[in-house]
Order: structure tokens, then sequence, then C-alpha cells
């Protein structure tokens, strides 16, 4: 009865293909019956796909299909064009899976059930849910990926799902195909780029805990070049949000909290300095009107900027 009920579906794996020639052959060997595409995506790797072992692991059921770059897009870029292959073919849903066998495949149907129920649009994975995978995370990993999930949920607006940056993930292909490709981002932040997109459709995410798997082999992304590689484009991505959810698309009461409580706060934060760099100068006590403006501009402004959080928060696209 489960097989049926996924059976039924017509779901695509896409696995974007880098420097992983065992590992992917560990990947497709645990793919189960109920797959009947599977796009593996060739991002001019430089070690080749081994396409004939690949062809006789694939279980029976499933058509395989191989897709080359002829450059290296990164892995958003190679996942972009299996998600645009999968829609092509008629897939309904598409299930992207890493091919360095760091995904635990048995947990398909974890991110398949609230899909096939109409629970949400989305289904990920969340690392963060299970403390003792958790505690197996290396730290320093841990720890950039606990502050950069974080200010992704700031910036995409997904501010209930835990483990944004998690690329094992399925999705409906109705909400893809009302995303824009070319706004998506080809390489590590593709993940984030597609949660930016996805909220603009209001599309419920689902959070599946999971477990993380790490192997040997060392991330391409070192920790250090994260506030380097992802804070411009997360300040940019979330004054897009910020601007086009509450100033172009609609106007409401977080709309209100922002239009007063930020231009108060600057106004105090901006004007104390100055008044005290001035009367510092002059080596004398600031008037207490001048103390009292200051205080109150930065007090109410910061309450108003609060309210205008809880309020986003609250509004988060939510799965059932």
């Amino acid at each position: 009865m489960e097989m049926q009920k996924y059976s039924s579906k017509r779901i695509a794996v896409v696995i974007p293909y880098y420097n992983a020639s065992n590992e992917i052959l560990l990947v497709i060997s645990k793919l189960p019956e109920y797959i009947q595409y599977v796009i593996i995506v060739d991002d001019k790797s430089p070690t080749p796909l081994p396409k004939e072992d690949l062809e006789k692991l694939v279980h029976a059921k499933a058509t395989l299909y191989f897709l080359e770059n002829t450059i290296n897009l990164g892995v958003g870029g190679a996942t972009k064009r299996g998600l645009e292959e999968a829609i092509a073919i008629g897939a309904e849903i598409i299930i992207k899976v890493d091919a360095d066998d760091q995904m635990d495949l048995s947990y398909l149907p974890d991110l398949l059930d609230p899909l096939i129920a109409n629970k949400c649009d989305v289904a990920k994975g969340n690392r963060f849910k299970d403390l003792t995978a958790l505690r197996a995370m290396p730290i320093v990993r841990r720890i950039g990926n606990l502050g950069l999930s974080f200010l992704i949920k700031s910036a995409t607006g997904y501010w209930h799902n835990f483990d944004p940056t998690n690329g094992f993930l399925a999705i409906k292909t109705d909400v893809l195909r009302k995303l824009d490709f070319s706004k998506l981002a080809n390489r590590y932040y593709f993940e984030t780029s597609l949660l930016s997109q996805l909220y603009f459709e209001k599309a419920a995410i689902k959070d599946v805990p999971m477990p993380a798997i790490y192997g040997e082999e060392q991330s391409n992304m070192k920790i250090w070049k994260m506030p380097f590689v992802f804070g411009a484009r997360l300040t940019n991505t979330f004054l897009k949000r910020i601007v086009k959810e509450y100033f172009l698309y609609d106007f409401n009461i977080g709309s209100v909290y922002l239009l007063f409580g930020f231009p108060l706060f600057m106004f105090g934060l901006i004007f104390g300095i100055s008044e005290w760099i001035y009367y510092a100068n002059i080596n004398t006590f600031a008037p207490t009107g001048t103390i009292m403006i200051v205080t109150l501009s930065i007090i109410l402004g910061f309450q108003l900027i609060l309210q205008a959080i809880q309020y986003d928060i609250i509004n988060a696209p939510k799965a059932q």
C-alpha cells in the first residue's frame, strides 16, 4: 500500500555531480523503486561520471538521464538544469539529492508524505532537531550553520524553518513552474535564493528531522569565507524582500511599524552621536531636553522595529 502511494506519483530525483564517482554509485544503489526518473547532471567534473556502472545499478522501473554542463556552473547551476529537465519530462514531485552520499535516503518517505498529503509545497531536511546528530556534526560547521541559518531565516522570511541551508529537499513541480530560474543562484547561495523566490509564492515549507552524514572529504566552503560570500547577498535579499512585501505588493501594520520605527531609531542614533561629540568637544553636559529626545527616539524606534519583526515572524508561510 505504501509503495502504491508513491508509485502513483511521477517522482524524479535530481543529482548534481562533481568529483564523486564512488559515492554516486552508493546513492543510486539506495534509490527506491518508486523513483521513476533519475536525472544526473555532470557539472564539468574532472572525475568522469561512471555511466555504465550507474546504468547497471539503477532499478529497471526508472528512466536514467545524463546531462552534461559544458562549463562548471556550481551545485546551484547543475541543480537548476536538472530541475528544468524534470519539469520538461512531466515529473510531479522532484527530489534533490547530492552525489556525495551524505543524505540518508531512508528519509525519502518523510519528505514525500507531507507533499502527497498536500500539507506543504516543499519538504526540507533539518539536521538540528536531532541532538545526537547535532553533537556528531563538526563543531566549526555546527556554529557556522546555526549562525548562517538565523541570517538566512531573517533574509528570506522563512522564520519557522530551522535548517535553510540543507540541500536535501522535495518540491512540487507546480510550485517550481512559478519561479524565475534566472534569479536562482548557481553556487552556494542556491538554497537561499530558492527560498527567497518561494517566499513570494507563499509556498509552505515543512522541516523533516534527519541526521547529517559526514564523510572524510573536506567541504569546499570554508567557514571563514561565509561572511564575505553571503553577507552582501543576504543583505540584498533581505532589503528586496522587505521593500516588495511591505511597500510594493502590500501595505499593512508591519509596513507602518517599519515606516516610523526605522527612521525614529536612526534619527535618535545619529542625532545622539552628533550631540555627544559636540558637547564633549565644548566640555559641557548636554541639555536634558536633548537627552530626552535622543532616548525617546531610540526606545520608541526600537520598539516599533521589534513589533515589525514579530509581525514578520507570525505571518511567515507555514506548513500544516
